[in-house]
């Protein structure tokens, strides 16, 4: 599974949330600043190209979804990211969190009760 740019993984997280779209459909559901339709319509294409996005196609016209899930990606990258900032420790994530107050005591709580019901 290829790494996407930022600007792909916006068009992913817009075909994750609509599931089938044509290019018009996942344009209007760009929150940020549009791209042009001819440049949507090829990041979408590069994202079938890296296998990320299959079409059905009605004529001339395309419409795309999502093979690859939220949750595989979202899988392979989070390893990814603890593996390469964090020494492959979900203790030095969780501490980083924790240091930068980017997660309250509660949530710590919350993330313990769920580990021990798992026991």
């Amino acid at each position: 599974m290829e790494k996407l740019t930022n600007k792909e993984e916006e068009i992913m997280h817009v075909l994750w949330k609509l599931k089938k779209a044509f290019v018009k459909d996942v344009l209007a559901a760009i929150k940020t600043e549009k791209p042009h339709y001819n440049t949507l319509s090829t990041i979408i294409r590069k994202l079938e190209e890296k296998g990320y996005v299959g079409y059905t196609a009605y004529g001339k016209t395309h419409q795309y979804f999502p093979i690859v899930s939220l949750e595989n990606y979202r899988k392979k990258f989070m390893n990814t990211a603890i593996n390469n900032y964090f020494n492959s420790s979900y203790k030095n994530m969780v501490s980083f969190f924790a240091k930068e107050e980017k997660i309250s005591v509660a949530e710590l709580k919350e993330i313990i009760a769920l580990i021990e019901q798992k026991k």
